[in-house]
């Protein structure tokens, strides 16, 4: 191997800086350069794909800046200081310019300063942090194919971020001031502890043979934001048997504050080793610990709120906007695999997407973020529909009820190894806050585990009193839960509530209650068999007759959906109270009632009335939204609805009668509209088709007439 001519590469770096040119034609570089002259960026990120695509390109120098990354960031540091350019904007002094101008005049009469120490090292008059990004091409590292032969090198790694400590500034030059000859010392401080300097190394001070007394300047001395994170492999990175390795992570200067625990991310570094300090160094011996020093943080999933939308996105969310049928498309697009399940699909459609929270003046907070339950039969892709939301959801965490305990949901309080103080760690509810919580085989939980949801669904928070720490944690969470009835099946011969098993003060809190029963019916068990068969051999849906929307496209429509906070119009108050009130009549007049009617089912109507618009796009709640939510309230619950009425005896066409009857006569009307009848018998459960047949059935019977064109219906008075 050739002997390393550094400064031929550092002549290499500086033209590569100046003369590189985007695909535009501009000098990405120097743009930069010129942005950190005037003070308004501080990061110099180097792109490794720029100096592959760089038309001079020397592949030995690529594979160097690769292999020794760490050397070559100061290379091209020292690069950059050449090229940097005047600055074309006035910015306001701080203290680092009034003291680097003071040191320029000291250094300009102190011209013989012939000690090495006196010299003021080039980081202390930087005020910009270089960064060389390794390039996105290619499958990244997963934790355990990173081993001995990378230290040093660039990698890429793919992980969760599980622990994230606090910024704090970490010293990289350290400064003194001699007492007795006024000189000002600097140390360059390379490792994570360093031995301050005492005695006076200046020139002055060993010719007049005193030992000056040193005081260290933090204002003088020059910091880095840093901060250490844990991030762990993705579990389906994990061999069989073997339980995920962790990697430490060092963050510094720019690139801190950029990852939170829980976040899927990517991270391209350079791969080091640390030896262990302290008694950790006497037990470990010549062993060295490892560590990941960070260059660049790309997220797997952006929250809705760093949703920056392209252009092409933007034309494509506003036709899908303009698609009347958008409603559909959406539910039909989530899971498409799975069969059926069109108004369960709906439902969780509208959790994504959520109501907006409301604040009251004085500081009352009413959630926005809706609450489902999905309660059935074995083997009805409740854990499938769970899963999938996941994968959509930009944060979600995923837990089991046995697999939780009550301080894993929540808030644990543990030591941390670094500090040894006490910390919070927060649990699955926390690590959700702004996302989705799925909890599976949620009736297995321990009813003491459980009781700790109850806080978080409806206050929203997490409240903590153990071991000295007093705080409550925010958990704006919203919580899709799966669970089976209480013998495992839902058994017809008991009462809703039996099967249930679930406390009525939980039970209140879940906006929607999804009863799924699975029931032996000839035709839609042949289709379902078909459409299973059919993902068994293609392993994809079959065509739905359109493109289902891919998850990216989905949390697109979600994020700008999100932005709209819908009021309810004063006309529509009315209709909400009155709606509101028959269902608790109805409830009150029944034996079995199926669900638990409180204020919250009221608050329930709102938000998931808020949420259809906000999938509208539209700035107020109309009256379609209100019906469409009372309708999956009433759907929620329809497979057990059917029975009641086979054993009431009653026949879909008498029953649909009945329906439409009560409901004139309530409004004390004569004539009833198509799309208001075909409202009211949808909330029970019926098909357009059987009210089509009733009021064929029912006109031949002259009770009441019907428009040829229109399809509304006017009683016949007696």
């Amino acid at each position: 191997m050739k002997d390393l001519n550094f400064n031929a590469d550092k002549a290499l770096a500086k033209e590569f800086i100046s003369n590189f040119a985007d695909a535009n034609g501009d000098a990405k570089y120097m743009d930069i350069l010129q942005e950190v002259a005037n003070h308004k960026t501080k990061a110099v990120q180097i792109d490794l794909e720029d100096l592959f695509n760089y038309k001079d390109l020397d592949e030995e120098f690529l594979r160097r800046v690769t292999e020794n990354t760490r050397r070559y960031i100061e290379l091209f540091a020292g690069a950059i200081d050449e090229l940097l350019p005047e600055p074309t904007e006035a910015f306001h002094d701080d203290d680092h310019d009034i003291l680097m101008t003071q040191r320029a005049e000291d250094a300009a009469n102190n011209k013989d300063g012939s000690d090495s120490r006196q010299k003021m090292p080039p980081e202390i008059k930087r005020y910009f942090e270089v960064y060389i990004r390794a390039p996105s091409k290619g499958r990244p590292f997963t934790i355990r194919e990173v081993k001995a032969s990378y230290i040093g090198q660039l990698v890429r790694i793919a992980g969760i971020v599980t622990r994230c400590s606090d910024v704090k500034p970490l010293m990289q030059v350290a400064v003194y001031t001699c007492e007795e000859c006024g000189c000002e010392i600097y140390q360059d401080v390379t490792a994570r502890i360093f031995m301050p300097l005492h005695e006076c190394p200046s020139m002055r001070c060993s010719i007049n043979k005193t030992k000056g007394n040193l005081i260290l300047q933090l204002r003088a001395s020059k910091f880095l934001k840093f901060q250490e994170a844990k991030i762990q492999e993705l579990a389906e990175h994990v061999p069989k048997g073997h339980i995920p390795r962790t990697m430490t992570v060092h963050f510094r200067g720019e690139i801190t504050r950029k990852v939170s625990p829980g976040d899927v991310v990517e991270l391209s570094g350079i791969f080091l080793p640390i030896p262990y300090t302290g008694f950790r160094a006497m037990r470990a011996g010549l062993v060295a610990d490892t560590y990941l020093e960070a260059m660049s943080v790309t997220h797997y999933k952006k929250k809705y709120e760093e949703y920056e939308l392209r252009g092409d996105e933007e034309e494509q969310i506003a036709r899908l906007a303009e698609d009347g049928d958008i409603y559909n498309k959406l539910a039909r697009s989530l899971a498409p695999e799975i069969y059926g399940h069109e108004d369960v699909k709906k439902a969780l459609l509208l959790l994504l997407v959520g109501a907006p929270h409301r604040k009251l003046k004085d500081g009352m907070k009413i959630r926005g973020d809706l609450h489902i339950c999905l309660m059935g039969d074995p083997g009805v892709a409740k854990s499938q529909l769970l899963k999938h939301i996941i994968n959509v959801a930009p944060r979600a965490v995923y837990t089991t009820g046995r697999g939780s305990s009550g301080v894993g949901l929540t808030a644990a309080v543990q030591r941390d190894p670094v500090t040894n103080e006490m910390v919070l760690e927060g649990g699955a509810l926390v690590l959700a806050d702004m996302g989705i919580c799925a909890i599976d085989e949620f009736d297995k939980m321990d009813e003491s585990d459980r009781t700790a949801i109850h806080e978080v669904m409806e206050q929203q928070t997490v409240s903590i009193a153990k071991a000295g720490i007093t705080t409550s944690l925010n958990a704006r969470t919203a919580i899709l839960a799966a669970a089976n009835p209480a013998w495992g099946r839902y058994d017809l011969r008991r009462t809703p509530a039996e099967n249930i098993n679930l406390p009525p003060a939980l039970l209140s809190r879940f906006d929607l209650l999804w009863l799924i029963l699975d029931r032996a019916d000839m035709d839609s068990d042949l289709e379902m068999a078909r459409h299973v068969v059919y993902v068994h051999q293609n392993k994809e849906s079959p065509a739905l007759g359109f493109t289902p929307l891919e998850p990216s496209v989905l949390r697109a429509y979600i994020s700008a959906a999100r932005r709209l906070s819908p009021y309810i119009p004063k006309e529509l108050e009315e209709y909400i109270a009155t709606a509101y009130s028959s269902i608790r009549q109805e409830e009150s007049k029944s034996n079995a009632p199926h669900s638990y009617t409180t204020v919250r089912t009221l608050l329930s109507i709102l938000r998931i009335s808020a949420a259809l618009a906000r999938l509208r796009f539209s700035e107020s709640v109309a009256q379609s939204d209100v019906d469409e939510a009372l309708r999956l309230m009433q759907m929620s619950k329809f497979s057990l609805y059917s029975d009641d009425r086979q054993k009431s005896g009653l026949d879909a066409i008498s029953d649909i009668y009945s329906i439409l009857r009560d409901e004139a006569a309530r409004a004390n009307k004569m004539d009833v509209r198509y799309a208001h009848a075909l409202n009211w018998i949808s909330r029970k459960g019926y098909s357009e088709a059987q009210l089509k047949e009733c009021l064929e059935e029912y006109a031949a019977l002259n009770v009441w007439q019907i428009h040829p064109h229109t399809f509304d219906i006017r009683f016949i008075d007696a």
